[in-house]
């Protein structure tokens, strides 16, 4: 998107693509803007219902980790004519409107296409008080970085496609991508967090990344502290890696440096895509041990695994 031709700027919005965020925000009138995203992918697991609820948080969790209330939503499929009983798209949207309808966002409609791989999710749509806008790109030096989730779902994912994951790593899985980021946005909210971002597909560290660029800042990483999803690092020794560990890598590039203790498993699994993961946040260290204590009511490995450094050129290290 950056070698798009740059559009004249509109003073209503608030928050655009140049940071990689989360979602875009517009200004409606003073009190009130609005929130849009979309999100879609691939299969990740066998059950179609289940397919159709994480398709639904994981777009949804990028509104909640703005700050906003989602309010409606348009489904995007690819679905092929062929080859597959239309019972399975029928689940697979079952599964989204369940969470839909536990969330309370409408369902407007959406758009098919004929496409040999599937592919489902959500364009979403909600509101935010302006001065509640939570973005990726206000970190301050000397806040602390907090996790809510534990980390792996890609490598699982894989373990499920190649048959190599064991049943209860898989269903540990699932548990963590069907858990919403609704109350951690409530949680942040509470305390005025201001800086946070959902951690999907650029993995850990590609979200960091982006957190350092946008808020320009350094960050140290604390590897002991990230908690990690049962079966994860078995699943990386048998190599059971997406392309998105490649491309993460790629993405990052040198702005990330390791201690020579960070093993190259680990490695990978910062590197993991994630799907429906947790919310990275900042919060000051007086705010620190009353939010945890929050989150981890909802969030059993909430964990705080890092801090924010010093304003200089973004970078990223891991101890």
């Amino acid at each position: 998107m950056s070698k798009l031709p740059k559009q004249e700027k509109d003073p209503n919005l608030l928050v655009g693509f140049d940071d990689a965020d989360d979602a875009g925000v517009y200004l409606l009138q003073p009190d009130l803007a609005l929130v849009q995203t979309v999100d879609f992918f691939t299969p990740i697991v066998d059950d179609a219902f289940d397919y159709g609820r994480i398709a639904a948080l994981n777009s949804l969790n990028d509104l909640w980790a703005m700050g906003a209330k989602p309010l409606t939503a348009l489904s995007i499929t690819c679905f092929p004519k062929k080859g597959l009983d239309y019972d399975v798209l029928t689940t697979i949207m079952s599964g989204g409107i369940e969470i839909l309808s536990e969330k309370r966002v409408s369902l407007l409609g959406g758009h098919s296409v004929d496409n040999d791989q599937i592919m489902f999710g959500y364009a979403v749509t909600g509101v935010v008080k302006p001065d509640q806008v939570i973005t990726n790109s206000s970190a301050l030096p000397g806040e602390m970085l907090l996790l809510t989730k534990p980390i792996g779902t890609g490598v699982i994912s894989t373990g499920v496609k190649f048959q190599k994951a064991d049943p209860l790593i898989v269903k540990e899985a699932l548990t963590t991508m069907l858990l919403s980021g609704e109350d951690a946005s409530l949680i942040m909210k509470k305390y005025g967090v201001r800086s946070a971002t959902d951690v999907t597909g650029f993995g850990l560290l590609g979200h960091l990344w982006e957190m350092a660029n946008a808020s320009k800042i350094n960050l140290e990483i604390d590897s002991k502290k990230i908690p990690l999803l049962q079966g994860a690092l078995e699943m990386v020794d048998q190599k059971m890696l997406t392309r998105g560990d490649r491309v993460n890598r790629e993405f990052v590039g040198q702005g990330v440096s390791f201690d020579a203790t960070v093993s190259d498993q680990l490695k990978s699994l910062l590197f993991d895509p994630q799907t429906a993961g947790g919310i990275l946040m900042t919060a000051p260290k007086e705010k620190v041990d009353a939010i945890l204590s929050q989150l981890c009511r909802k969030y059993g490995q909430a964990s705080v695994i890092g801090r924010v450094c010093n304003k200089n050129v973004p970078s990223i290290h891991v101890r």
